[in-house]
């Protein structure tokens, strides 16, 4: 009987210890760590031919209302994150070295503002006539609108494990999915320039083993569990995606002609585990025959 129960200690142990190695780096303390939107095989953007495009962001919200999933509790935190705009921001300044955009300041347009009201009255109270006015402010010719449309939890979800003589193994995996909505807005015309869709999974699984044993005629037990998940960052899963939408922008402007590449480039993407673009489909293949045989007549 003392073999068995050192037999099941030893197994117990060799088990805990595939599982332990993975947490070990879960217990070291990192240096904080500057986070650089990048896909896994991102295209490289050629410069633009008319130069950087001047844009605005005013607000990049929280469109889907939707609350963090926790089992028997009713959670009040957001299931997404509320300030997707500094997303934006940093992936315009960033995409295609960083030369397609200029990006103005729009969300703290009121602070400045009072800044500049308080630079003016400073430079008429100290320096009286002489005072030298301040250039005016940038304005831009293009508005980026939309937000975070969609997150829908548990899309995928299931599992494996087997156990044989009390000893035994499982593991568990999940699936959520974030959509985004990005348009190109002309302030001077308003129309859209461009809009397109985004979606991007996030990713849970979880492993665990476990051992069980009965001895002295099944009156004691003895019984371990050891285990590891990794998730997947919402918060970057939501980046990738928003730096996603903002190639796919560039690339459906150029295709319409709003702006073009100062040389073709020509690169494959997505790559699996990056961001994806939806296309609406069509309804059904006669809605597709009926509008190849209207174009044809054209």
């Amino acid at each position: 009987m003392k073999l068995k129960l050192i037999s099941t200690l030893l197994a117990a142990t060799v088990l805990s210890g595939c599982a332990s190695i993975n947490t070990a780096k879960l217990r070291t303390w990192d240096d904080p760590v500057v986070t650089v939107p990048e896909l896994k095989k991102e295209p490289q953007l050629a410069p633009p031919a008319q130069g950087a495009l001047t844009v605005a962001v005013y607000n990049f919200r929280d469109l889907t209302g939707q609350r963090k999933s926790v089992q028997n509790i009713a959670s009040l935190s957001s299931a997404v994150t509320q300030g997707a705009d500094n997303y934006l921001i940093q992936s315009l300044q960033t995409i295609g070295g960083g030369q397609w955009f200029k990006v103005v300041e729009r969300g703290g347009l009121d602070n400045i503002i009072k800044e500049r009201q308080l630079i003016r009255q400073m430079r008429e109270l100290y320096q009286g006539d002489k005072a030298q006015p301040l250039p005016p402010m940038v304005f831009a010719g293009i508005l980026l609108e939309g937000g975070i449309v969609g997150y829908d939890s548990n899309t995928v979800s299931g599992g494996n494990g087997a156990r044989l003589l009390g000893i035994g193994a499982s593991t568990e995996y999940r699936q959520d999915e974030v959509v985004i909505s990005l348009r190109a807005v002309s302030v001077s015309s308003g129309e859209v320039l461009s809009s397109v869709m985004v979606k991007k999974t996030v990713a849970s699984v979880q492993d665990r083993v476990g051992v069980i044993k009965f001895y002295e005629l099944g009156q004691k037990a003895f019984e371990l569990e050891s285990g590891v998940a990794a998730n997947e960052s919402i918060n970057r899963a939501t980046q990738l995606a928003v730096h996603g939408a903002v190639i796919e922008l560039i690339n459906d402007g150029a295709r319409k002609g709003h702006w073009a590449f100062s040389k073709p480039v020509a690169a494959p993407w997505p790559q699996p585990g990056d961001a994806a673009v939806t296309q609406p489909a069509a309804q059904n293949k006669a809605e597709t025959k009926a509008e190849t045989k209207a174009e044809e007549k054209k």
